[in-house]
């Protein structure tokens, strides 16, 4: 039955989809679509206003309109079912090959000559690659993934390595990779994920590698909230990058 009661309402104007609000919604009412945060269901938002404070850019405010009543049996049903598709998700029962755990050694290819590899009518460096595991993708790595024990975590919103060209020469050598988008991937489960791997896996340190644009400030959010509910004090440092490829700020956080 619709009521007249405070709800949030997002101007699309000026949501950039960051995805903060999302993050901070107890009640699972806001999700990123499009990439624009919407309230899926009135009913499922309680009008109280704790996204509101997370927003940059001012896009969310809490007015008075016909509305669904706020409904608690709902919100515990979806969350109870946004689980569910997570659990779901972690398992791939398709045994899919992208998400087969693998830790290996780089080695120098066979095929090098001269330092060049010939592609086509062009020849190009041919660069080691510092990867030591698989999969990379936050969404596939299990937080009992082996490789993750007493490692040095790299975080990286996934527009990086087209940007940054010098990604395993920089920061990749010796770290552990997780890469993903915090404005299309689903917020609570990368902090799922990143509170139970900071609970568990025993992290030495966490570097985050993220993009000037806005949206990707979301993922140091989610890294900051998940050590807040992993109970862990690990230290973090985080560096961005701008859209020509330049580190233009760098921060650490004990």
């Amino acid at each position: 039955m619709k009521t007249l009661r405070k709800i949030i309402r997002i101007d699309e104007e000026k949501c950039d989809g960051c995805g903060q609000c999302v993050i901070s919604c107890a009640e699972g009412a806001l999700e990123i679509i499009d990439g624009k945060a919407k309230v899926i269901s009135d009913n499922l938002c309680d009008g109280l206003g704790a996204c509101i404070g997370e927003c940059p850019q001012d896009a969310l405010k809490i007015i008075e309109r016909e509305a669904e009543e706020f409904d608690e049996e709902a919100v515990e049903y979806h969350l109870s079912k946004t689980t569910e598709k997570k659990e779901a998700s972690a398992t791939m029962a398709c045994g899919c090959p992208s998400t087969h755990i693998q830790s290996f050694v780089t080695t120098e290819s066979c095929q090098k000559a001269d330092g060049l590899i010939e592609l086509g009518s062009k020849s190009i460096s041919d660069a080691k690659s510092a990867l030591s595991h698989w999969p990379v993708q936050i969404r596939l790595i299990p937080p009992t993934a082996p490789f993750l024990k007493r490692a040095d975590l790299l975080i990286v919103a996934d527009c990086v390595p087209v940007a940054f060209p010098s990604l395993h020469r920089d920061f990749l050598k010796g770290r552990i990779v997780m890469i993903g988008c915090p404005k299309f991937d689903d917020p609570g489960e990368y902090m799922d994920k990143f509170s139970a791997i900071f609970k568990t896996a025993g992290i030495k340190s966490i570097t985050i590698v993220v993009m000037e644009v806005p949206c990707c400030s979301s993922l140091l959010a989610m890294v900051a909230k998940s050590l807040k509910l992993s109970g862990r004090s690990i230290p973090v440092t985080h560096y961005t990058i701008s859209t020509k490829g330049e580190i233009i700020g760098r921060c650490e956080e004990a």
